[in-house]
């Protein structure tokens, strides 16, 4: 997944691959390695490179706040960012988040044979569980989450490929 973002004026690219329970982030042209150890409320613990770091974020829609070791970042998400109409389903078969919210359950795995209507994960947000189904029959081909993880609006979720 690619996220752009502008901090104090400067363009950020961030390629962000799921890698079994870790992540491989590219931050114009440097590469971290990260795992969500914990994620609840705004916190979390993350393992980046090895170094446990706990992180706070907040957000309102564009606007992002990040502090690590008392120092606070402002990003701001770019506008050249893929948009869709739905608002949680982009390119054919790439599910994301309708808000930004907690993973509460994943029903599925990679390689799963899925059903149209199907619900894939739940995902909780303000109080609501939002359920997050399989818009056509199909199989799982990539999951991009996992239970207690947090998610931003428009964060993708999972892929699925038609049969």
């Amino acid at each position: 997944m690619k996220l752009n973002f502008d901090h104090q004026g400067q363009s950020i690219s961030v390629d962000l691959t799921p890698s079994g329970k870790s992540f491989r982030l590219d931050v114009d042209g440097e590469t971290v390695e990260a795992q969500i150890l914990q994620a609840k409320d705004g916190k979390l613990d993350l393992l980046i490179d090895g170094k446990r770091v706990t992180a706070y974020v907040s957000s309102d829609h564009t606007r992002r706040w990040v502090t690590v070791n008392g120092r606070t970042l402002l990003f701001n998400k770019s506008s050249g960012g893929r948009r869709s109409s739905s608002g949680h389903q982009h390119a054919a078969g790439e599910l994301t988040a309708p808000m930004p919210g907690q993973i509460r359950a994943v029903n599925v795995s990679e390689g799963d044979t899925v059903s149209k209507g199907q619900t894939l994960l739940l995902l909780e947000a303000m109080k609501m569980e939002i359920r997050v189904q399989a818009p056509r029959d199909g199989v799982v081909k990539k999951l991009f989450v996992q239970q207690g993880q947090t998610v931003e609006r428009e964060q993708l979720l999972v892929e699925i490929e038609e049969l």
